[in-house]
């Protein structure tokens, strides 16, 4: 059979371009084990007890008693809180990022936290030996007793090693490198990664053992081999940032136990990832403001942090101008120039433009489009902006400013921050009053106000 590496679709020829989703180059040849054929594989899933299940009944959903959750605490705030609050027993998680972003390093910290509260953890590894990784272990200062290594790849003995060492959590590193000898393609194949992913997910959902996978990442930054990974699982985390920043994002893309919307943010040190409990404070200069430089405050889950807006407008060297943007989408960014030219006749078409967010950061909510068409207008004008001012809003097409969600966090950390003016949309409902607090309906009364 072959395989769509991106959908998961299936289909009994090879064609170039994948029938269900339309991806070019993406079915992979694969093979799909039917009847009992394969004895050694089934004598391999039959033998452990573990996966022995008793035999259940349908129940009504209202006669159903849910248990409580018991979560487990990594010891590292940041984890917890991007996994929605600890690990849940059986969860099974993939982490995926650049090569060097620091998987590997993340997961060895958190077994010696976990090992170090008495937990008896695990860590598979099928790319690296028990020299390098304590190398690692001893540059990141793990001295946990009950943290055990284990090099193998093959997945019947990885099973057999389980069923008689019984941990409390498992890591493995990383499933491209796990194969079954009882399928003939390589490791890191369509039909490895998933008959592999499957038992051990079985083993995990049986047992209540947390199962944590590192996966490899192609080169447009998703987990390497069948999409149809991502939806076994319970979590996928991704690691944001390039290698060479030192601050490193941890974003939940799917969690069955918690919000896809909450992020973990690292800084990369000679002792391991370090998290950082207040990122507004690294992600703002606390230099003198300067022209092209403006402030706005954005939402990641249920946490407010100010992000620093860095705009530049020179006059284009070539016949067609430049519009440049990192840490935002670019078509955003050709938008909120249409809107400027045409509610505040500016012209721009004849300027090239950049946009950077401070501190690597990726922005995706709009209510960082006010403080963009700030930060561009100061640059234009070459006139920097009152110290203390941050802008919170998201702009329509007409110019008009629309009021952005969870308004009192985001204020109440532009006060703790010692921010004296806030911008914000009129229809924004704000218990809170005060001279801090300036309101607007359109971008026409922004020059007015900003710039005296």
């Amino acid at each position: 059979m072959f395989f769509c590496s991106e959908c998961g679709a299936e289909t009994l020829k090879w064609s170039g371009k994948c029938p269900n989703c339309g991806a070019w180059n993406s079915l992979k040849e694969t093979a799909r084990f039917t009847g009992k054929s394969n004895k050694k594989k089934n004598t391999l899933i039959s033998s452990y007890d573990i996966f022995d299940l008793k035999k259940e009944e349908p129940q009504a959903i209202c006669d159903i008693v849910p248990t409580a959750e018991k979560r487990m605490m990594s010891g590292i705030k940041e984890f917890d809180g991007t996994l929605g609050g600890g690990i849940i027993p059986g969860m099974v998680t993939i982490i995926g990022g650049e090569p060097g972003v620091g998987k590997s390093t993340i997961l060895l910290q958190i077994s010696d936290k976990l090992a170090e509260q008495g937990k008896k953890v695990l860590y598979i590894s099928g790319e690296e030996s028990k020299e390098q990784i304590k190398m690692r272990s001893k540059r990141l200062g793990c001295k946990a007793e009950r943290l055990y290594l284990y090099c193998q790849t093959v997945l019947d003995d990885i099973i057999q090693t389980l069923k008689e060492f019984e941990p409390d959590l498992i890591v493995v590193d990383s499933i491209q490198s796990i194969y079954l000898d009882s399928i003939e393609s390589s490791p890191g194949s369509v039909s490895q990664l998933r008959e592999t992913t499957a038992l051990l997910i079985r083993l995990a959902k049986t047992t209540g053992i947390p199962l944590f996978l590192i996966g490899h990442v192609t080169k447009d930054g998703a987990v390497a081999g069948p999409k149809i990974i991502e939806h076994m699982v319970d979590t996928v985390l991704y690691f944001e940032g390039d290698v060479n920043n030192q601050f490193k994002i941890l974003r939940a893309t799917k969690n069955r136990f918690g919000s896809t919307n909450e992020i973990g943010i690292f800084e990369m040190s000679s002792t391991g990832l370090q998290e950082i409990t207040d990122p507004s404070m690294y992600f703002i200069s606390q230099e003198e403001v300067v022209a092209g430089t403006s402030v706005g405050c954005v939402m990641e889950g249920s946490r407010p942090f100010v992000a620093e807006v860095q705009a530049l407008v020179v006059p284009t060297s070539y016949g067609y101008s430049q519009r440049v943007s990192l840490g935002l989408d670019q078509k955003k960014l050709s938008l909120l120039i249409a809107i400027i030219e045409k509610n505040l006749n500016i012209n721009l078409k004849q300027n090239d433009i950049f946009i950077k967010l401070s501190g690597g950061i990726k922005v995706f909510e709009p209510a960082l489009d006010l403080s963009i068409i700030t930060a561009i207008i100061s640059s234009f004008r070459d006139q920097p902006l009152e110290s203390k001012m941050l802008f919170m809003g998201e702009i329509g097409l007409n110019g008009d400013i629309r009021p952005v969600a969870q308004i009192e966090k985001r204020v109440k950390e532009a006060r703790k921050l010692g921010y004296t003016k806030v911008y914000i949309s009129e229809k924004n409902k704000l218990n809170r009053k005060g001279e801090d607090i300036i309101r607007m309906n359109n971008i026409r009364q922004l020059i007015p106000l900003i710039f005296k």
